[in-house]
This record gives structure tokens, sequence and C-alpha cells, in this order.
């Protein structure tokens, strides 16, 4: 089956494919939104609100907060439906068990593991090959941005209400809500559903989609599973695609996991509040929004081969200063005594220099992080085949979710030998690393298309 594989030139293959000369159409912007709706589920659930709360709230010590999470995403290795029942994790007990609740996460992130697939398959058709970087970019930059609203609107409406003196801000939680009850931190759940269903509207509607072949969904199935399997078992005859493939699983594994344990790294470790963590979210997502745009430069000026290389090493280096802080220290070596430092302000939020130089560092690593999505995607579809470009983006998903559980793995042996966050985290740089080794013997990918 491998043997007739076969390459079509770019200019010829994707002749019939929209985005040749680079612009993109409603196709490809609707394409991008989707992501829009997509990343506040990453964002709110995942990241900054909902898994902070279950480490700190639910199951009250960050550090074994920290481990049973690592341990469910190794077990993860109707979303929308399942996200919204988060919403009944109550912190007395009544509502949904902690199993219960991470079942229900666990299986929401599977399907938003699948709905990856379907959507980076379409790329390709939705913006053309010379369109590609400029619709990834933009998916990236709309995601952190819709994810910047609804934090905003989270902190302005449930979270801030009864905390500060402001007058635009309302005196008490909208709706009703009671913080008590950590309503203002489970709420995200509602937010993220709805926003989900709001951003595939322009997606199903939009984007272009293959011809219907007329085949039945059994041999489509069948021959699907087949022409995949075909194409892991004769991989070789292309080369690059395999290394890149093999590289990818590392370090996005590494990428994947700073930001899912990284708001349990700034609760746990820096002992912020939910009202520090909504913040911490909107300036990170709104720096994250830069991302795409920076990822989209690289990709032009050095290639994304190159733009990957620079966005993991760049990471890297955030994610070792991320490890050396604490409320009383600042990288490793500079001790700082809260009890005796002026506050840098009177505000609600961010009042010392460490969580200020935590914030600074961690604004690199969600730029680099973000640019490192982007490229990532532009560069297999410099690497493969246009007309193939289906196909490989489902061995391209499949490469991240099969080793979905070696970051949460390695990051619970690390919190459970160390008996220390950060003890993790040094797992994930190893990842990183070892996927940036495996990078450089990639080839292909430069400013050139040919």
């Amino acid at each position: 089956m491998g043997d007739a594989i076969s390459i079509k030139p770019a200019s010829a293959a994707s002749a019939s494919l929209p985005g040749m000369k680079g612009s993109l159409d409603r196709g490809g912007v609707a394409w991008a939104l989707f992501e829009g709706g997509r990343t506040p589920f990453l964002i709110l659930i995942t990241i900054y609100i909902f898994m902070p709360y279950v480490a700190s709230t639910l199951i009250g010590d960050p550090v074994r907060g920290q481990e049973v999470i690592s341990f469910w995403q190794q077990v993860v290795g109707l979303m929308a439906g399942l996200t919204a029942a988060l919403w009944w994790g109550k912190p007395d007990g009544s509502g949904l068990s902690i199993v219960t609740i991470m079942m229900c996460a666990s299986a929401a992130q599977i399907m938003f593991n699948y709905s990856e697939i379907l959507h980076n398959s379409l790329l390709v058709r939705a913006a053309g090959v010379r369109g590609a970087h400029k619709a990834s970019g933009l998916a990236l930059s709309f995601g952190n941005l819709f994810a910047v609203l609804a934090l905003a609107f989270t902190a302005w409406a449930f979270a801030l209400p009864g905390t500060v003196d402001w007058s635009w801000v309302p005196a008490a939680p909208l709706l009703g809500l009671d913080t008590a009850m950590h309503e203002h931190e489970r709420v995200v759940a509602l937010l993220s559903a709805l926003l989900l269903l709001l951003g595939s509207i322009p997606f199903f509607l939009f984007t272009p989609d293959a011809e219907p072949t007329g085949v039945r969904l059994a041999q489509a199935l069948r021959e699907g599973a087949l022409e995949l399997f075909g194409m892991i078992r004769t991989i070789g005859h292309f080369k690059n695609a395999a290394i890149f493939m093999g590289a990818r699983m590392l370090f996005v594994d590494g990428m994947n996991g700073v930001l899912i344990y990284g708001g349990l790294f700034a609760v746990g470790v820096m002992r912020w509040t939910a009202l520090e963590m909504l913040t911490y979210g909107i300036l990170l997502s709104s720096v994250s929004v830069l991302g795409g745009f920076i990822a989209r430069w690289m990709d032009a000026a050095f290639g994304p081969n190159h733009s990957l290389r620079i966005s993991i090493f760049v990471s890297m280096i955030g994610l070792a200063a991320m490890i050396g802080m604490k409320p009383d220290q600042i990288f490793y070596f500079w001790s700082y005594d809260i009890s005796t430092q002026p506050r840098l302000w009177n505000g609600p939020v961010f009042q010392t220099l460490p969580d200020l130089c935590f914030l600074l560092v961690n604004f690199f690593n969600a730029t680099f992080i973000t640019c490192q999505y982007a490229s990532s995607r532009t560069l297999l579809t410099r690497l493969t085949p246009p007309e193939q470009s289906g196909t490989f983006f489902g061995v391209y998903a499949l490469s991240g979710v099969a080793t979905a559980w070696l970051a949460p793995m390695l990051v619970n042996f690390g919190t459970r030998t160390t008996g220390t966050q950060q003890g993790g985290f040094v797992m994930l740089l190893l990842l990183l690393a070892a996927g940036l080794i495996c990078l450089m013997c990639v080839r292909g990918g430069g400013r050139d298309l040919a």
C-alpha cells in the first residue's frame, strides 16, 4: 500500500485548493474561529481556573493535587455537555465526587483532542499551502483572544465584586453566584461550553469540506484505518516527516505539561488566589495573542523549522527560570523577605517582586509555547504532500495522543519522588530538551516552499 503513495508537486497537488495566493477567505477565517471556541476549554478549565481550584480547594493540598491530576492525565492518554457538567463540582461535597469530576474532565479532554484531528486536517483545504501559516497563527490568536475575553468577564462579573470598591465593578457577583461555594471558579465550565458551541457555528457553515465520496460509513472507516496504518508502516518514505513526528511526541508533551500544570504551580508554590489566577490568565492569554503573530513572522522570516527550534529553546529557558521561583526566592539564589520588603503597590494582586518576576517569566513561556503550536502545524504542511494532509494530520494527532501519558507520568513521578511540585517540572524540562535534540535532525521546512 505504501508503494502506491506518491508525492505531487505542491503547485499541482493543491491547484484546486483555496489560498494559493496566501490570502484568507471566509473559510480560512472560519477555520481559525473554531480554535477560538476550543481554546477557552484549555485556558479556563485545564490551566488557570478549574484544575487549580480542584487541586487547592477540593483536594486541599497542591502537591497532592498535582499528583492526582497528573495521574488522571495518564489515564486520559458530547464535549460541551461534559464540560458544563463540571459546574457541579461543589466544595462542600454535595455535588459530583472528585472521581466523577475527573472522569468528566478526562472524557471532555479526549473529545477536545479528537476535534483537533478534524480541525487540523482541514487547514490546507481552508487556507491553502501558502496561507497555512497565516490561518494557523490567526487561529491561535483567536483562541487566546476568546480566552482573554472570557477571563476578563469572569473577573469583572464574578470574582472582583465584593472584593474591591471600584465604580466600574458590580457591588455583588452577577447572577447571584456564591463565592463561598466557589461558584466564581466553577462558572468557567458553563462559559467554556457556550464558547465552544458559538465557535463551531462558522466552522461548520463556511469552512470547505472534502467532496462526499458516496462510500458507506463502515467502508470509509475500514479504508481510513487501512490508509492510516499503511501510512504508519511506510512513513519511512517521508523521512523528515517521520523524524519530526518523533520529535513532536517529546516536545509537545513537554509543552502541554507546562500548560496543564502551570496553574497548579502558581497556586501551590506561589500561593496565588483565585483572583490572582484570573488576572494571571488574562495577562498571559493576552500575551499569547502576540505569539500567533510572532510565529507567523518567524515562519516567514526563518522558515517553520528554525522558528520551532527557537520557540522550544526560549521555552526551556523560561521553564528553568520558573522552577527557581518561590514567594521568598527569585531565580534560585536571590532571597526575598516578604516581611521586610515594601509592597510594589496596594492593588489586590501581584504585590511582591517574586510575583512580578514569576509573571514576566511566564510571559515568555506563553508567547513561545503559542509560537510552537503554530509553527508545528505549518512545518508539517511543508514536509508532506498537500493532497495527503488529512492522513498526515491524523498521524500528527495520533503521535500526540500516543504519548499523552508520558508527561503526566513523569510529572507524577517527579512530584512523588521529591515531594515538591518543582520536581515534576524538572521532568518537563528534560522532555523539551529531548524533543529539541531530535528536531535538529529534521531537514526541510525552510523559508522556501520547495
